[in-house]
């Protein structure tokens, strides 16, 4: 096993989807097998698998359970429950739709199940691919002795490669680029004080972590030399969509003129979503606002709003750091550039 894979979030073995449980991160490490719809359906919804890339290639291996059991009757009538699981993220849909579109064009209902198994391989190798290339492009952007700000999770955990964000910060540690890496803990669901810090201590890299509304005063005080964040979704002129406090955090970079990048592989680039308008936010549960653990943080009957995610305008990101380069502004075209195989550079 590489340094790079020095645990497996999502995988293929015996024939089903093994599945690293985020939810009991970082006090217990476990693993699953998923080998049913509704299986699938639930590791998705309550989080156990994260990330959009993660999403995508664990929707793609449990499709190719359900075709080695029900054939292609199966994956028709399973794709798009999958698909609607989490409504925000366009990897899901995409990776679904692709293993869909292969089952559909299979010869005989015989080769339905490889087929399947052998789209969603490819799925995943494209990630790990896509991932490699994004951490080098983005070290790239750095000096010696940055200081970085992260949100959420966006390492192995939430692509089954290396990363999008946190693989740049991973990158660029390697080559001695960073002095700190400053954590949002990201409520309600605390999936930077949960995982990020975990995979950076994996991966042996200094870290602090901070409360979310630290993040503002730490870069008033000219402690950060970028931000960079993942995406869910990347609308065709670069609107994106991702976890919930991206956009203050954006506008709060802007403000103190602190560099904000966005690091996603093009497949979470949605080209019929003209703007951030057109992107479906996620609502959850209440009680994720309302509670932490199983302790109650209110009186009986308040109320909460829970948007899983919202939208950050492209106006305030410096750049999209994707497989196929570094885009920058107007990104209706560098993005329409790369969509049509135009490779964007630095």
């Amino acid at each position: 096993m590489t340094e790079d894979a020095l645990y497996r979030p999502v995988s293929w073995r015996d024939g089903r989807l093994r599945l690293l449980d985020q939810t009991l991160l970082p006090n217990r490490v476990e693993y699953r097998e998923i080998a049913s719809l509704d299986a699938a359906v639930e590791a998705i919804s309550s989080m156990r698998v994260r990330g959009a890339p993660a999403i995508g290639i664990a929707a793609a291996y449990a499709l190719a359970a359900i075709a080695r059991d029900g054939g292609r009757g199966a994956v028709e009538e399973a794709a798009p429950t999958l698909a609607a699981t989490r409504p925000t993220a366009v990897n899901l849909r995409w990776a679904v739709d692709r293993v869909l579109a292969r089952v559909i064009e299979a010869a005989s209902s015989a080769d339905v199940a490889g087929i399947a198994l052998d789209e969603a391989r490819r799925i995943h190798e494209e990630q790990r691919e896509a991932d490699a290339r994004m951490a080098a492009d983005g070290a790239s952007l750095l000096d010696q002795g940055s200081a970085l700000l992260t949100h959420c999770n966006t390492g192995p955990l939430a692509t089954g490669g290396r990363g999008t964000a946190l693989a740049v910060v991973i990158e660029a540690h390697r080559r001695g680029l960073v002095s700190d890496v400053f954590v949002d803990e990201t409520r309600p669901r605390l999936q930077g004080a949960h995982l990020t810090t975990w995979e950076l201590a994996q991966h042996g890299i200094p870290h602090r972590l901070i409360a979310d509304s630290a993040a503002a005063s730490i870069m008033a005080r000219g402690a950060v030399s970028a931000v960079f964040t993942g995406a869910d979704r990347i609308a065709h002129n670069g609107d994106t969509a991702n976890k919930i406090g991206t956009y203050s955090l954006a506008v709060v970079a802007g403000h103190h003129e602190v560099p904000f990048y966005i690091v996603a592989p093009t497949s979470t680039i949605d080209p019929q979503s003209a703007g951030g308008g057109a992107i479906a936010i996620e609502q959850r549960d209440e009680a994720e606002v309302l509670t932490v653990g199983n302790e109650a943080l209110t009186p009986d009957g308040t109320r909460a709003l829970n948007p899983a995610f919202d939208v950050t305008p492209a106006s305030l990101i410096t750049a999209i750091v994707t497989e196929l380069g570094v885009l920058r502004p107007p990104y209706l075209d560098s993005i329409s550039e790369a969509l049509t195989g135009s490779v964007a550079t630095a």
